[in-house]
């Protein structure tokens, strides 16, 4: 037992304080090496410039006390060092080895723009190294830090914590286990349970660097952002709180309600709407049931204008089968944008070619409105419904909750059913036609307009062809069964020739508009990607449009 000035401590005690708190030290070294090591790249110097005691209501020296190298100050006490200052109720001065113990309402300053407040602190001259605890504020420019145990190094112009802290600047506020910020440069790094909260944008991750310059915040590995109602799931993203923009590498994501947006690079400005992917940009629209892919797309949330490139891709799976559709750009415009009465205008060009199981499609260019869901398909249009191919000058399909509800052929129409395997075909050219669907499936069809014919009968037992019926008239309307039978044909004023199977003429066997573009259709999902157009010489007729006579003054 050891007694100084009534004081009675154990020897033993002592001891295993002393090697407890060792253990600590080494620890919190460690961690705190682990966190400033990128800021201590050079060697460090120590100085030879003097802590000076400037004032002190009360100094004494026990050489015999608790602390016999310390001088003991109280009250106002105040001391400076290289152009900075401290203050504090009391103290212990350690003249010799140029360092401070200072206690309650230490006050730090350091030039005009740094100031530090906490209940403890110590500070090594030689080092310039000021470790502070409870009740820590740092105050830097317009920043302010919060935290309980916080080591300063005035050297490298670099304050780190590792209890838990938080940063302030403006509207942005920062919150996490581990941190470290530079006086120098302005910047913070944050790691371990990060947490920034900027206006109405919520991140969450574990490592985040910001620079409060710029306002712009780096988040590094797996990170959730949360924006106004949208969520955005990335590992790599810089987001600019001054001017509400973001950045996301790293296969990011952003989901808002039922509609979400994947790519490599994704760069969002709130402030405009515009929104850009590169990179395998995947658009989904779960309520719709549709996707969107491409290598670029933009999109302005606020105008509802779209545009997507380099291996554009539409899929709608509304239906039993998932319809493919590839165009080399696809461009959608909306109109009276948040309104009850909004609809859409989509436009695919050129090499639009789509396909799914039950009907594929081929065409230079297509639109679709949503006012009427009508989509219009332009400049050689083919499409194919199992054995059957359409074509004309403009095909438009009218649609039903994404049911096809109407099909209209117009100019140089041509409907072309291959019968069997030995290459007879059931062939109607007219002006125009008209096709109607029920559940889906055609259930009549109406052609006008110089009306030409073949129609092959077959045995109803063997399904062996019989006779191939010709009729030229003006209007012919057919109607079908759910299986896509012919079940009667309507004519008005027709003319026509029966010829049976065995005396049919050399030609006869097609119309003279017949064309099979069976080179021409989509084989599968992929093969939509791959453009083949026409063979020369087969492709529609130009027809030049009549005019209305125009009217002069001198006549």
């Amino acid at each position: 037992m050891i007694t100084f000035s009534g004081i009675h401590v154990s020897t033993r005690n002592i001891w295993h304080r002393t090697v407890g708190l060792t253990v600590l030290c080494l620890f919190i070294f460690c961690i705190v090496s682990a966190i400033a090591a990128p800021y201590k790249k050079k060697k460090r110097h120590k100085t030879d410039e003097r802590v000076y005691l400037v004032h002190a209501d009360e100094l004494k020296f026990d050489q015999y006390g608790t602390v016999p190298d310390a001088q003991i100050v109280k009250g106002r006490v105040h001391f400076s060092h290289a152009g900075s200052n401290l203050w504090c109720d009391s103290a212990y001065f350690f003249q010799e080895a140029n360092s401070v113990e200072a206690f309650g309402h230490v006050r730090f300053k350091q030039g005009d723009t740094l100031s530090l407040t906490c209940d403890y602190a110590d500070y090594d001259g030689a080092d310039q190294m000021m470790h502070a605890r409870r009740n820590v504020v740092l105050k830097h420019r317009t920043q302010t830090l919060y935290t309980d145990s916080l080591d300063y190094d005035k050297m490298y112009s670099l304050a780190y914590f590792f209890e838990g802290g938080k940063l302030v600047d403006g509207k942005d506020r920062l919150v996490s286990d581990w941190g470290a910020y530079s006086t120098a440069t302005r910047e913070a790094s944050f790691y371990y349970g990060v947490e920034m909260y900027s206006g109405k944008n919520h991140i969450t991750t574990d490592t985040l660097h910001y620079d409060t310059r710029t306002s712009i915040a780096h988040v590094v590995g797996p990170s959730t952002i949360t924006s106004k109602g949208s969520i955005i799931h990335t590992s790599n993203a810089f987001m600019n709180s001054r001017t509400d923009r973001s950045q996301l590498f790293g296969r990011s994501t952003i989901v808002d309600k039922d509609k979400s947006i994947t790519g490599d690079s994704l760069y969002h400005d709130n402030n405009n709407g515009n929104n850009e992917g590169f990179g395998n940009v995947v658009y989904i629209d779960k309520e719709n049931k549709n996707e969107l892919h491409a290598d670029r797309l933009f999109y302005n949330e606020k105008t509802g204008y779209g545009y997507a490139t380099c291996r554009a891709l539409l899929l709608d799976y509304s239906q039993k089968d998932t319809l493919w559709m590839h165009a080399d750009s696809l461009k959608i415009y909306t109109f009276n944008i948040n309104t009850d009465s909004v609809y859409r205008k989509v436009h695919a060009f050129p090499h639009v070619r789509a396909y799914r199981q039950d009907v594929q499609a081929v065409c230079d260019s297509l639109v679709f409105n949503s006012q009427d869901s009508c989509m219009t398909m332009y400049r050689d249009p083919i499409a194919w419904n199992a054995n059957r191919q359409l074509l004309g000058e403009v095909i438009k399909v009218y649609m039903n909750d994404s049911t096809i509800r109407k099909a209209e052929i117009i100019g140089q129409a041509l409907s072309v059913e291959q019968v069997d395997n030995k290459q007879h075909f059931d062939q109607i050219s007219s002006t125009r036609m008209d096709a109607f669907f029920t559940d889906g499936a055609m259930r009549r069809a109406d052609a006008t307009g110089n009306v030409k014919s073949l129609y092959y009968n077959a045995d109803g037992k063997d399904s062996v062809l019989t006779e191939l019926n010709y009729l030229e008239t003006d209007t012919m309307r057919m109607f079908l069964s759910k299986e896509r039978k012919l079940e009667k044909i309507w004519a008005s004023k027709s003319t026509g020739t029966m010829y049976p199977v065995t005396q049919i003429p050399p030609d006869r066997h097609f119309l003279p508009e017949y064309a099979w573009f069976d080179y021409v259709r989509p084989l599968d999902k992929d093969d939509i990607f791959r453009w083949r157009g026409k063979r020369g010489g087969s492709e529609l007729k130009k027809i030049h449009r009549r005019e209305a006579p125009l009217q002069r003054l001198d006549q």
